[in-house]
């Protein structure tokens, strides 16, 4: 078993009460030094300590033994490659100690480059246009994802709750749209109807409350359909459990919180329709073969890489994933992450990643190996997915899509199998964002690095304009 090690967090604990180790050890009756040793991840914590310092200090159990260090580690590494911190580099053993003995201060200090790398990048698309009072502000969007990256994109609460419906509900992945119809009909009083595109007015779905009707646009499919129906199952059902879990995302504005409910909602819906227990002991048997899933459950391939990316349950969990949509101009449309890879916000991602190259094989699933400036090596798949058809004027609405684990769990994918990945030629060199990739020599360059100052040799053509 893992050892449950919580020294900062405990330390912390203690510091926020204004005690000594001796005023702590007395309150929980134990000795100083085993205060002293838990402080310094020489001891694990036992159950009945926790439950003791859960009693003593009116804190939840589960927030003492979340360990956050694993993304901060990486964090601070990402944010150190930065070419603004030039000179010798921290190496491992110290980073790993400044998370272990000043964890808030490593918080602050990632706050910070955030600000600073926000600021940056908001002034690259203004341009001249001018800076807004809220340059250092965090976008809804980042403290969206910064709050599903934070519970590791996975919510306990709403899986129990998918799973306890689906316990009231048995059905087969034929009846689902049925059962799910009937249950709003039956427990709300809501009707579904379908309804043809010109009346939706460009929406997909519509509650009318007032006449308690759901309209689904005929635009939709029947995977869509279904997922929509779940949705709203979720919204009428557990209002208050969203709520809450909405209280703890840092959103304040009333569209934000809006926002939240529905990608909560979201997964709600995800967890109805691919039950975590079935889908992961599916997912581990397939070998994470993604086609193999969506048959499996009677979902989109689209559908069943966003549950892949909340595999993350004690006991019982998935290979960790990030997933990322774009568009054919490169803009980011989802992003959900349970991975230590820094994902784009904004779009421009590296054009060697053939995230966009997918556009040219729609429907063919890529995949390729990729290594980050920091060191970092992942495996990726990529694949297109077509949008709802209104009319002819929105054919060809396809939109590219990633998903991507750490080296390390390749081998536990169906896709990485015919690889070598000791073979050091089979990583492509990718970057985030093109304006603060520290790479040199790299012939996709397409910005003026903002950090780092490239040759430039008159007498010498390199292989872009930025670069001799």
């Amino acid at each position: 078993m893992q050892k449950t090690l919580i020294g900062p967090r405990l330390r912390q604990l203690r510091r926020d009460h204004q005690q000594t180790q001796a005023e702590m050890a007395q309150v929980l009756g134990v000795s100083t030094a085993y205060i002293n040793l838990l402080e310094n991840n020489r001891r694990s914590l036992s159950v009945k300590l926790l439950m003791a310092l859960s009693d003593a200090y009116g804190v939840d159990w589960r927030d003492l033994i979340k360990d956050e260090s694993a993304n901060l580690l990486a964090d601070l590494r990402n944010a150190l490659q930065d070419p603004v911190f030039a000179g010798k580099a921290a190496d491992l053993q110290e980073l790993r100690g400044a998370i272990d003995h000043a964890p808030r201060l490593v918080g602050h200090f990632l706050e910070l480059y955030r600000s600073h790398r926000r600021a940056l990048e908001k002034m690259m698309r203004l341009g001249s246009e001018g800076m807004p009072e809220d340059l250092l502000s965090s976008t809804p969007e980042t403290i969206l994802h910064d709050f599903f990256r934070d519970h590791a994109n996975h919510f306990d609460e709403l899986e129990r709750a998918a799973e306890k419906l689906r316990a009231e509900e048995p059905c087969g992945i034929d009846d689902v749209y049925a059962v799910l119809k009937a249950r709003l009909q039956r427990v709300h009083g809501i009707a579904v109807r379908s309804a043809p595109v010109e009346k939706m007015d460009q929406a997909l779905r519509i509650h009318d409350e007032a006449a308690a009707v759901v309209h689904l646009s005929e635009a939709l499919d029947h995977q869509n359909r279904v997922f929509q129906l779940a949705h709203v199952v979720c919204l009428v059902e557990f209002p208050k459990l969203l709520d809450g879990l909405t209280a703890g995302s840092g959103i304040r504005a009333e569209s934000g919180i809006a926002r939240c409910h529905v990608e909560l909602a979201n997964y709600f819906a995800a967890a109805f329709l691919m039950p975590y227990a079935p889908f992961h002991e599916t997912a581990e048997r397939t070998h994470y073969d993604v086609d193999r899933l969506a048959a499996a459950f009677g979902v989109s391939f689209e559908q069943v890489c966003h549950r892949l990316t909340t595999l993350q349950r004690e006991g019982k969990r998935g290979v960790p994933f990030f997933f990322l949509r774009v568009d054919k101009a490169g803009n980011v449309t989802k992003r959900f992450n349970a991975t230590t890879f820094n994902l784009a916000e904004y779009g421009g991602a590296c054009p060697v990643w053939n995230l966009h190259t997918a556009f040219r094989t729609p429907g063919v699933i890529v995949p390729q190996f990729v290594e980050l400036p920091d060191g970092g090596r992942f495996f990726t798949i990529s694949r297109t997915t077509e949008r709802p058809v209104f009319s002819r004027e929105t054919q060809d609405r396809r939109l590219a899509l990633s998903l991507g684990c750490e080296l390390k769990h390749a081998s536990r994918l169906a896709y990485a199998a015919p690889f070598n990945s000791e073979d050091p030629a089979l990583f492509a060199p990718i970057g985030i964002n093109c304006h603060l990739c520290p790479r040199q020599a790299c012939s996709q360059r397409a910005h003026q690095p903002l950090f780092t100052d490239l040759t430039l040799d008159p007498k010498r053509r390199g292989n872009t304009r930025y670069e001799s």
